[in-house]
């Protein structure tokens, strides 16, 4: 599972011309679900994003995480984050998971961030969105529950 985390004042999510989703101070986190993810990798994106202390203290330094703050995440489903852009002109989505496999760990992951304490909004899974945010920072942090960065 990979993701893309920005840490925003404000983050929404449109559909056509309805909103669907919004979120004051949090993080949004754009995530990709590959073909061979489960389970153990819902586990560790869910406790890596409610821990992950990325929101300034004392001195700018980030001291402190979404649960210390009682920030909001804005979880949207993005497969095109699992693209191979390496050969050719067109990224290939060879390495992303059918989208019963990948709805179905992007909804575990939206339960599991809630049941870490917080509160989540989530896009539309397999629509067209728009995605607003006002960045804090800006911050924008690489996740991915195979592999460092």
């Amino acid at each position: 599972m990979r993701a893309v985390v920005q840490r925003v004042k404000e983050a929404w999510v449109r559909v056509g011309e309805e909103e669907v989703a919004r979120i004051g101070g949090g993080l949004l986190v754009l995530a990709g679900v590959a073909a061979d993810d489960g389970p153990a990798d819902v586990a560790y994106m869910a406790q890596k994003l409610a821990h992950l202390r990325v929101f300034a203290g004392e001195g700018r330094l980030m001291h402190f995480s979404l649960l210390d703050l009682n920030g909001e995440v804005l979880l949207v489903s993005q497969f095109t984050i699992l693209g191979d852009c390496r050969k050719g002109r067109r990224p290939s989505f060879e390495a992303a998971a059918p989208p019963e496999l990948a709805e179905k760990l992007y909804e575990d992951l939206a339960a599991a961030l809630t049941g870490h304490g917080l509160k989540v909004a989530t896009g539309r899974f397999r629509q067209m969105m728009e995605v607003g945010l006002i960045n804090d920072g800006p911050v924008t942090l690489l996740l991915d529950s195979k592999r460092n960065f």
